[in-house]
This record gives structure tokens, sequence and C-alpha cells, in this order.
């Protein structure tokens, strides 16, 4: 029973297995079938095409970029026929090959065929050519053409670009210009590129010519005819981009073809030359030191020639510099001139020579189409300098120096320096020479003028500074004659400062009267004026101008001469009287009436205006003052002088003659105040200038106002009280 059993599963089992087995066997035949079908269809489907086709792709060619302008007519050519292929588009069309074209858009990677079937007929085929009537800015972007059959193929793909033109220009910025070389003084002709084939021969177009969109009308030397323009001789200022542009028509439309060139202007051929050497040569010798940069020039002038090499290089002991050593370095530079010629120059640098570099021959070399020349540049061991040159050098150089310096420090202190020159090594001027007053001070009687005089110019020369003054206002006894008051005073001064405003001009003033006798103190050499310029006069003055080529002048400058040691008190200081530094202490005495005019003085004017003689004890201490004064002599001091020979005669108020005159001395300069008139038998003498009239009783009041006029200096008339 068992067995049975047993015998059963067996078979089951075993029935089982080889089922399964077969079933694997089926499936993995089944499998190989199917590879192998598949691989008999790869080998039917590509094997046969790949073994029967070959085709060339040339890829993308931007060397031949075309540009075009919007909206004109355009053409592109399959560059296959030009530069890929031996053969024409008629031979290749003969032997069953067909054109086709493609297209990739800007931006994008797709190529797509060209459709020439387009309703509007804007873009055509004609054999290798593709027209445009006319081109858009869209149709920029890679062009294939593709030229095969069935066992050969050949394409290449080039770029085009449809341009707009800037505004207010007739072309773009952005066009790629040919240039064209034309030879100075030559006759040339430009021609209208690439308009062939775009209108037949039977019709003539409009052709417009422009240099620089600026219309060729009536341009010197040069003439339009058409599609050409013609240059008679060509100039130096003939280059630049000239543009033509052709209009025709076709099939009822206006096209317009534009064209630019870029014309250039060289150097006639018959001034070319060989190269022309300058540096290095036989008349120059480069001296140098061991340890110093060596740096050697070769200068090399080409005269332009067309196509032709320009070429220089250093040759070191008869080989190639560039290659012989690492520590020679080799640099040029380039000038080129409007008319095309060149000068180059080459740079031989050695950072630091050694004896054994300057014994080296170097030469330059330099070659053109016409001709090849070589110089050696000559060198030597420079000598060092002396060292008695060194130190003469330095010595000079310090001299220089010093005396510049000094020359500064003299233009920037000169004034201290003849201050104090004056001050240590000076001669005392107040020893000896009679005068009472170092300065008498003239100015206008106005409440500005009196307060710098008084306070300003009194408080520092008298204060600071040690000068005696006499101011007429503060020093002066009442009553008595003014014009006498007034000569004495400047007589007995030394300088006479004229405070010169607007209003010191004033006409019959008591200024314009000190201001005369002042100036016929100085025409006698008795008393020197300086010129204090308080305030600019307004217009021109013939008498100041003239006083400012003899006179020393000093500019009040306001706040800023304030201060006493402002360039103002210097400059004046230089125009007074130099004085003793040892007499400075005795300089601040008093001004009072009583102290500056001699009791002796007063008594004679008064005996003068009561009409009594003057007694013979006045006029012998008169005598014995003049000899003491006149016999004064001081040890190493200036010698004494004679007292002022001026002279000045007036009338009284009573119309008498009377004369101001130093006593004993010869007057060389006289002043007349009034003239002598005859009244029947009797000669009286009246102010000059007033009409002739018989003489009035004088008047009895204590003052009188007189009138006087200057024979001197033009009648003008003053007035004294």
């Amino acid at each position: 029973m068992h067995g049975i059993i047993f015998k059963q599963w067996w078979n089951s089992k075993w029935f089982e297995v080889h089922t399964k087995h077969y079933i694997l066997e089926e499936e993995e035949r089944i499998f190989k079938m199917k590879f192998y079908m598949l691989l008999i269809a790869f080998c039917v489907f590509t094997i046969p095409e790949s073994a029967s086709e070959r085709c060339d792709d040339w890829g993308v060619d931007n060397m031949k970029l075309t540009q075009l302008y919007e909206g004109e007519a355009a053409r592109i050519s399959c560059p296959l026929f030009q530069d890929f292929l031996k053969h024409n588009y008629s031979t290749a069309h003969s032997a069953g090959l067909t054109l086709m074209w493609y297209r990739t858009g800007q931006g994008k990677d797709l190529e797509e065929p060209i459709n020439i079937r387009l309703p509007d007929n804007r873009i055509n085929k004609d054999k290798d050519t593709l027209w445009f009537r006319p081109a858009l800015l869209n149709d920029t972007g890679n062009y294939t053409c593709m030229l095969r059959n069935t066992s050969f193929c050949s394409r290449v793909a080039f770029p085009l670009e449809v341009l707009r033109k800037d505004p207010g220009f007739c072309v773009s910025q952005a066009e790629k210009v040919e240039v064209i070389d034309f030879y100075l003084n030559h006759q040339e002709i430009l021609t209208c590129p690439d308009t062939d084939g775009f209108f037949p021969s039977n019709v003539t177009p409009t052709v417009t010519w422009y240099m620089g969109c600026e219309l060729v009308d009536g341009f010197v030397g040069r003439f339009p005819e058409g599609l050409k323009l013609i240059f008679t001789a060509v100039a130096e200022r003939f280059k630049g981009n000239y543009t033509c542009i052709v209009t025709y028509e076709e099939n009822g439309k206006l096209y317009n073809l534009t064209r630019t060139r870029s014309v250039k202007v060289f150097a006639s051929p018959t001034r070319a030359r060989p190269p022309s050497m300058t540096s290095p040569n036989n008349k120059t010798t480069y001296s140098f030191a061991p340890g110093e940069e060596m740096l050697l020039p070769c200068n090399v002038d080409f005269s332009f020639i067309k196509n032709s090499h320009t070429d220089i290089w250093w040759l070191v002991d008869g080989k190639n510099a560039e290659n012989t050593d690492p520590k020679i370095n080799v640099t040029a530079s380039i000038v080129t001139s409007s008319v095309g010629d060149k000068t180059i120059t080459k740079f031989l640098n050695i950072k630091s020579i050694t004896p054994e570099d300057i014994k080296r021959n170097y030469t330059c070399i330099a070659s053109n189409t016409l001709g090849t020349i070589s110089r050696q540049a000559l060198l030597k061991e420079k000598v060092g300098t002396p060292r008695y040159i060194t130190e003469l050098a330095c010595g000079l150089g310090a001299t220089v120096i010093l005396v510049v310096c000094l020359i500064v420090v003299y233009h920037v202190y000169w004034l201290e320096m003849v201050l104090f020159y004056r001050a240590h090594f000076g001669t005392d001027e107040t020893v000896g020479d009679g005068k009472e007053y170092d300065v008498y001070v003239s100015y206008a009687r106005n409440a500005e003028e009196e307060e710098f005089v008084l306070v300003t110019l009194r408080g520092v020369l008298e204060n600071e500074f040690g000068y005696k003054l006499c101011i007429f206002d503060r020093d002066s006894l009442p009553g008595g004659n003014t014009m006498e008051a007034v000569l004495d005073f400047i007589q007995r001064s030394r300088r006479m400062i004229v405070v010169l405003s607007p209003d010191y001009l004033t006409d019959k003033s008591i200024s314009m009267l000190e201001f005369k006798l002042g100036m016929v103190c100085q025409n006698a050499a008795c008393t020197s004026l300086i010129v204090v310029e308080y305030k600019p006069l307004q217009g021109t003055h013939t008498s100041i101008s003239k006083l400012k080529e003899t006179t020393p002048f000093v500019c009040w400058e306001g706040e800023v001469s304030r201060k006493s040691s402002s360039r103002f008190w210097k400059a004046l200081r230089l125009a007074l009287p130099l004085r003793s530094l040892t007499a400075r202490s005795s300089w601040n005495e008093s001004c009072s009436s009583q102290s500056d005019i001699s009791l002796d003085q007063i008594q004679k004017k008064k005996r003068r205006l009561k009409g009594a003689p003057v007694t013979q004890s006045v006029k012998a201490s008169a005598r014995d003052k003049n000899t003491s004064t006149g016999s004064v002599k001081v040890k190493n001091g200036p010698k004494s002088t004679k007292a002022c020979q001026c002279c000045v005669t007036y009338c009284d108020s009573e119309n008498r003659l009377r004369s101001k005159c130093t006593v004993g001395a010869k007057p060389k300069w006289e002043t007349h105040l009034c003239k002598p008139v005859t009244y029947g038998n009797k000669t009286c003498w009246v102010q000059n200038g007033a009409p002739q009239q018989a003489p009035a009783p004088p008047p009895v009041t204590a003052f009188t106002l007189q009138q006087y006029t200057d024979l001197s200096n033009n009648n003008s008339d003053f007035y004294i009280l």
C-alpha cells in the first residue's frame, strides 16, 4: 500500500519538475528568437544606409558673416561653391545634387527648412542664391545650405545679421566696414560694391554718395559718377567712411541698397625706402658703470610699403638677444603716422651690467621688403668722477642755495634790515643841523584826520619812537601872522609829513598853504616832504603825480597799519631823520608853545604888530643867538648846515610889502604873494590877482582874513586867518 502511494507521489513530482524545465527552455528559445529578429532588423535598416551615404558637415563659418539693412533688398550665396567645393552649382546640379536651405532663428536651437513658396514671394531661391525682397529684422540667424543626393551630403552654416540704421544717420555703427587703401596724391576710383545682379543692366539706378553721412556735393577733388566716386588727387583729409545709397525699381516697387567703405590714405609708393636707423649710430657712445642699468635703444623709421614686413631684432655676439641670455630683456614701441609710416623703437635692457657685458658686441638689425640695415652700439665703461669735482660741486651748490636764501630773506625783510643798519651804523642827522623839530605834520582840518594825527600819528612817533613833532594847531601861539608862523615851523623841522586825502587839497585852506610852503622849502633843500596816503585821491592831480617821482609815499591801510610793528611804521621810520640811540631818552620833550617858540621871536612879532622899532637889546640877543647857532660844532657828527635859503614875499593887512627870509642868507627860492601897484605918485603893494583900486584903510579888528596868491604855482589863492 505504501509502495503504491510513494510511486504515485514520485511520478507527480517528476512530471512537475520536467514541466517547469520545459517552460523555461521554451521561454529562452522565444527570447533568443526575438533578439535575433531585432538584430536582423537593425542591420537591415541601419547598416546599408550608413554604408551607402557620406555627409561632410563644415559647421558654422563665422568669418562669412553677412550684414543687411532692414527694408532693403538683399541676397546671400551658399559658401560651398566658393571655398569648400571645387565645382560650381551647375556641375553639381548636373551630377544630381540638390541644394537645400535651412535656418536657425536667433536665440533658437531648432533648425527649420526655409519656405520659399510664400504667397508674398518675399524669400525665393535662384540657383545657389537666396533673395530677400526686402529683408526684415526677424530674418537674423544662422543659415545652412546643404548639397546632397542618396550617397553624398555636404553642408555649411553662416550667420546673417539684419541691421537697423541709427537715428539721424545713413548707416549703423554696428556695421563692419570694408577698408580701402588709397595712395597720397594719386588718382583713385571708389566703386559702390555688391550691386551687380540686383537690377538689369539696361536700368540706370539713382546713386547718392555720402562722406560720414554728409552728402558729397561740390567736394573739392571728389566727383561722383554713378556707381563710382572719382578722386582726382588723394589728400590726407579725404580719409573716412564713404556710403553709397542705390535706389532702383523692380516689379513696381522701389528698393534701396546701402554700401559703406572706409578709405585710408597712405604714403605714395614712390616714397618707399629701405629702413632708416637713427640709433644706434657711429656718433653716439653709451657709457655705463658696472652695476648700473643698461638701456640701449634701436630706433628705426619705416616708410609705408603695402604688404611689407617691418622687423627689428638685436644680436648679442652674433646671436639673437631674446634667446641668448635670460637677464636680457627686449621691449618694443611702435608709432604710426597718419599716412602709414612707422617709427619702431626696440630697447635692449640689462638690469645690472658687469664689465664683461660692456665688452660684448650689441648689433641692431632692421629689415623690410626693400632692404636691410644694421648698426653696432658703441659702449664704454664710465670713469668715476674725481673727488675734488664732487666737493667743488657741493660747495658751489651750497653757495648758490645760500645766495638764493639771502635774496629771499632780503626781499621779505629788507625794511627791517635797513632799519637795523641805520640804527647801529648810521649817522645821527639831528646833530648840528640847527633844527628844532623832527617832523612838521600837515593835514586836513576835519574830525577824522585830526584824530588820526593827534592820537595815532603823534602817539606812536612821539611816545614810542621818540620823535619831536610840530603840529600847528597845538604848538602855535594865538595871534600873529599865520603864514609867517607856518613857514617858520616848516623851516625849523627836518621833515614835513603831508597826510594826503581828498579834503587835504581843498582850495584856500590852511592845509593847501602848508603844502605850498612845504614845496617851497623842499625846492630850497631846507625841509624834505613825506607823503602819508591816508585816503586815496579821486581823479588825477598833476602836482601829486610829479611829487611821487622825488618824494617817499607811505600808504595807510587802516587797522592793518595801526600796530607799531606794521610795515607802515617801518616805512615811515625809514623816511624820517635818523637819531642816535643814546639820545632817545631826551626826545620825548614837551611840545607846548612855550617850549617850541623862543621869547625873542615872540617879542619881535609883537613889536612889528605895534609898529615899534626893535630895541637894541633885542637885536643884540638875536645877533648873539644867530652867532651861537651858526658856530655849533659837534665832534664825530655831521657838519653844521647853513640856514634854509628860501624867501617868501607877501602883503600884510595894510597892503604893505612884507618878506619872510632867513637872516643873513641869500635866497635861492623866492615866492611873491603880492605885487606893486602905482596910485599917483605913491607905490603900494597889493595882493597878486586883486583888482587895481585904491588901497582901503586897514581894519581895526583883532583878526584879519588875508588872501594870498602864490606866483610860483599858477596864481592859486589861499586865505589865512
